[in-house]
């Protein structure tokens, strides 16, 4: 890269380097705009630096999980259900809030396997972790990757209703859903993280991290020590 006159050299950074990292700035005022079933608009007036002072409204949300699960023939287990904010049909891979009380990212997520694939698993890993729109909303996700599948009893089996009582299941080859997502036929950001992932992680070029990772992105769930 070349510089102009009087322009600072931009650093060059590694992969240890590259870490976001917390930043506390003193908030000045706190207002409720509209609470909803699942997430609350809010304003707030914070300190930004020295005397500048900033006001942003943005949503606050619990979270969620999603779960690319994987089988033994290289397959991600994806369901489709109607989402009406995109009026589509979504081809997703399962995923759910974190609105229990008290439940952590890693029970959760076979939670959500459960309740909307059916299926259990014996391994987890974190695949990534994502801060889906920082400037105007709170909400965080975490990838798993999920193997060692079995299907969940069918005594056990959970009751969908609303719009997951909809839900169809299929199985897709890791390399087939890739290629959806590059010919723009796939949508949903969780999908698109996981499907890419796992394509990664098959490629050998991914480490995984323990289920139970400090997640930073994730204000109740970060470990900043």
């Amino acid at each position: 890269m070349t510089h102009g006159a009087g322009e600072q050299a931009v650093p060059r950074l590694g992969r240890e380097e590259l870490v976001d990292e917390p930043s506390q700035r003193e908030v000045l005022s706190h207002e409720v705009l509209q609470r909803g079933h699942v997430q609350t608009l809010v304003r707030e007036e914070f300190r930004l630096s020295g005397d500048v002072t900033l006001t942003r409204d943005f949503v606050q949300h619990p979270g969620a999980v999603v779960v690319a699960a994987l089988n033994e023939r290289n397959e991600l287990l994806m369901i489709r259900q109607y989402r009406h904010p995109a009026r589509m049909l979504m081809w997703e891979l399962p995923a759910g809030l974190l609105d229990v009380e008290g439940e952590s990212p890693w029970d959760g997520a076979p939670r959500e396997l459960a309740e909307e694939a059916d299926a259990v698993a014996s391994e987890w890993h974190t695949l990534v972790d994502v801060q889906n729109s920082a400037g105007g909303s709170t909400e965080a996700t975490r990838v798993f990757l999920a193997r060692g599948l079995t299907p969940v009893p069918d005594a056990d089996l959970h009751e969908r209703d609303a719009e997951e009582a909809e839900i169809e299941r299929a199985w897709v080859p890791v390399e087939e859903a890739v290629a959806a997502v590059f010919a723009g036929t796939v949508h949903n950001v969780g999908a698109v993280l996981g499907i890419l992932a796992v394509d990664r992680f098959l490629a050998g070029s991914l480490e995984l991290r323990p289920a139970d990772a400090p997640w930073q992105a994730h204000p109740r769930h970060a470990d900043w020590s």
